[in-house]
């Protein structure tokens, strides 16, 4: 028995399209820092360069596993396939801190060698427009993969920002070296830039395993034990029992529902459809209910028998 609430077309099309603009801001950000990399030699832009090319990778398996997520429930994937989303984002996080690592090397190398940034000037010009287009799309991702309550675009959103990010503290490094004239200041700010990204990278990674291990959000738990109790009393009943496990894109929920002896298996079914339909209704998420309907007055008891027997 439950109360589902399932994506409609028209938001499926909305998640596909966000996401295809970030793959487009992806290729139109390496062209970008690429061009900026290569007139102004200066390899806090060449580490933001790469990181773009992770975004590229990142949003390619992204994509594919938005779309897998829409895939309904089969007979080997009963609770569907939108938990793929905890692992793109894994995948996303891991990409992420790889590029990170690559920075850091890259700007240490500079360091004990003496920095080769020639035109800081161009290469701020460059990253300035990437900034604009990051920090715009990174919230419209970020806007969107929250409202509609996906993990997949959420994680991009916070992607594009973090890259948003990196690009001003590369721009800072850059005035920093054309004001002073001090061009050890590029591969300082490159180094800065590396930890943010692995900041990301990490938040990302340790997102997608609480995920995938079912970890309980307290706050998304009380949000839901709330309307669910404000559904049982205000027909008389209680409940216990409650667990929830997040899919990625909705909660699937299970409940034991008490009844008062002597209630027909009619009409308990009856009522207990009501709450999980009315659940669903009032929660902001999507909710799949199951429910289990108990008698009030042995629960405990057959609960210790079958414990017993077990």
């Amino acid at each position: 028995m439950e109360g589902i609430k399932s994506r409609s077309p028209e938001e499926h099309a909305h998640l596909m399209f966000a996401m295809r603009i970030s793959l487009a801001l992806g290729v139109v950000m390496l062209v970008f820092k690429g061009a900026g990399a290569w007139f102004s030699e200066s390899v806090a832009v060449l580490s933001d360069a790469a990181e773009s090319v992770v975004h590229i990778v990142a949003v390619g398996f992204a994509y594919f596993s938005l779309k897998l997520s829409f895939k309904p429930a089969d007979s080997t994937h009963p609770y569907g396939h939108a938990k793929i989303a905890f692992f793109s984002s894994g995948v996303e996080g891991a990409l992420i801190t790889g590029a990170a690592m690559f920075v850091a090397f890259e700007s240490v190398n500079d360091l004990i060698r003496e920095p080769r940034i020639s035109r800081p000037d161009v290469g701020i010009w460059f990253t300035a427009v990437v900034v604009v287009l990051t920090g715009v799309v990174g919230l419209y991702l970020l806007k969107t993969g929250k409202k509609q309550r996906s993990i997949v675009l959420e994680a991009n959103g916070q992607h594009v920002l973090a890259d948003c990010y990196t690009s001003l503290g590369v721009i800072i490094g850059l005035v920093l070296t054309w004001v002073t004239g001090w061009k050890y200041w590029d591969p300082i700010c490159a180094i800065a830039v590396g930890f943010n990204m692995a900041w990301v990278g990490v938040h990302l990674m340790s997102r997608s395993v609480h995920g995938l291990m079912d970890r309980v959000e307290p706050e998304l738990g009380k949000s839901l034990e709330k309307t669910l109790r404000k559904q049982v009393e205000s027909r008389q009943l209680k409940f216990h029992k409650l667990r929830y496990r997040d899919l990625g894109d909705s909660l699937w929920a299970e409940v034991h529902l008490l009844f008062p002896e002597g209630i027909s298996l009619r009409d308990a079914h009856s009522i207990a459809t009501e709450i999980e339909q009315a659940v669903a209704d009032a929660c902001e998420d999507k909710v799949h209910l199951t429910t289990h309907l108990e008698s009030a007055e042995d629960h405990d008891v057959v609960h210790e028998e079958h414990h017993v027997e077990g």
